[in-house]
């Protein structure tokens, strides 16, 4: 009888890894499912969905459609101008890989949407193996298997099954992070272009190769540092940095303007009154500490102590945490490259909780040691999920609200 009883677990612990990461993930994606398809219940008039919402509406619904106009109509010769004469949205700010990598999948399946579906659907498959295989020989195996839980569960978890290209970047992206970690750099030559073209980022990635090199060289009496080894790591940060910077280089040739990425990112910006002084790095986050902390009744300076305060209290985590610590220095290298990228370029607002993804990585860090505080763990994350589904989706329908 006790045999009997322990069967399932025995089989559960016995049934390969990603036999065990597919159960996972597929558990995930039908909760994922039944929240959207509540939220496109619930989806009224005011809603850009309207009241006829389905979940194939979300598949293709925000930014999505700029992905499928570029993979329709490519990229604009002659940038589109306001009223004003200022450089308006398109299709620019979006990268080619995962746009035109969805109409070939499509083709077979009748739409662009269902291509994009089925690759955000199969690389959050893959990036829930990447994840595995980054962390486990750091927390463990079942304590990874409950990062890779929150992971296909959490805050962010319906961009597996919607056509935003973070699935495919982040799928790549934790394959290059183990690939450094575990010295295999020969693989980063293919998936350093590839995330180049397929989201912005990858100029985080070549700073946490040039802090990698660093560290390499400062432990090499511990940690021998071949010279193949030094030439990679160079050769690779060049490669990051040249093809982080391609896209901008592309986007002024075709266009015949210099500045037209920049410019384009920037028309995003101007919805919410910024971005009128041009590219400034870092300037997008005072600007908004002291813009959002207006909105909500308290004064602009209280914003820039947040900040700084947010910025130490990050720094501090990734220092001294132990359960970030136990993660390993490639992941906390990555992290506060990708970090420190963020405040250098981004404006915060609604589409920062997306940007987060690629720290996914950091779910290593918030497995509790008991079962019970596992389970609240992932109840957040789907509470989260709902939240954000919800405000972006069922309610969405201003800029306010992009996912």
């Amino acid at each position: 009888m006790a045999d009997r009883v322990l069967t399932p677990a025995r089989r559960w612990a016995q049934a390969p890894i990603a036999a065990r990461i597919a159960a996972i993930y597929i558990a995930a994606r039908l909760a994922t499912t039944g929240l959207l398809a509540l939220a496109a219940m619930l989806s009224g008039p005011s809603s850009r969905y309207g009241a006829e919402a389905g979940i194939a509406d979300f598949v293709i619904g925000w930014d999505a459609q700029w992905y499928w106009l570029v993979a329709v109509d490519g990229y604009p010769a002659d940038l589109p101008r306001t009223e004003a004469g200022e450089v308006a949205e398109n299709g620019w700010a979006f990268m080619p890989v995962y746009a035109y990598a969805a109409k070939i999948v499509g083709l077979p399946l009748g739409s662009w949407g269902a291509g994009a579906l089925v690759i955000s659907l199969v690389a959050g498959y893959f990036a829930c193996i990447a994840l595995h295989r980054l962390l486990h020989e750091r927390i463990g195996s079942a304590a990874a298997l409950w990062a890779v839980a929150f992971f296909a569960s959490g805050p962010l978890a319906a961009l597996f099954q919607v056509g935003y290209a973070e699935a495919l970047f982040v799928m790549m992206l934790l394959f290059a992070i183990d690939a450094v970690q575990r010295r295999r750099y020969g693989i980063l030559y293919v998936l350093i272009p590839l995330m180049a073209f397929t989201r912005p980022g990858i100029l985080a990635f070549a700073l946490f190769l040039g802090l990698h090199g660093i560290v390499r060289w400062v432990r090499r009496a511990r940690e021998p540092l071949a010279g193949r080894e030094i030439v990679h790591i160079i050769a690779l940060g060049a490669l990051a940095t040249v093809t982080g910077f391609a896209w901008q280089a592309i986007a002024g040739i075709v266009t015949g303007d210099a500045g037209s990425y920049l410019a384009t990112e920037l028309a995003w910006r101007r919805a919410w009154g910024m971005g009128e002084s041009g590219f400034v790095p870092f300037q997008g986050w005072i600007e908004a500490a002291s813009f959002w902390f207006a909105q909500w009744g308290m004064p602009g300076w209280w914003g820039l102590i947040a900040l700084a305060m947010l910025v130490a209290a990050l720094v501090a985590a990734l220092l001294f945490a132990p359960s970030v610590r136990r993660l390993g220095v490639d992941v906390r290298l990555w992290s506060a490259s990708y970090l420190l990228y963020l405040l250098a370029v981004f404006f915060p607002q609604s589409s920062t909780f997306r940007l987060l993804m690629p720290l996914s990585p950091l779910w290593g860090a918030v497995v509790p040691r008991r079962l019970r505080y596992r389970m609240a763990v992932l109840m957040l994350c789907v509470i989260g999920q709902w939240v954000w589904i919800y405000h972006v989706y069922a309610l969405g329908n201003t800029f306010w609200q992009v996912p």
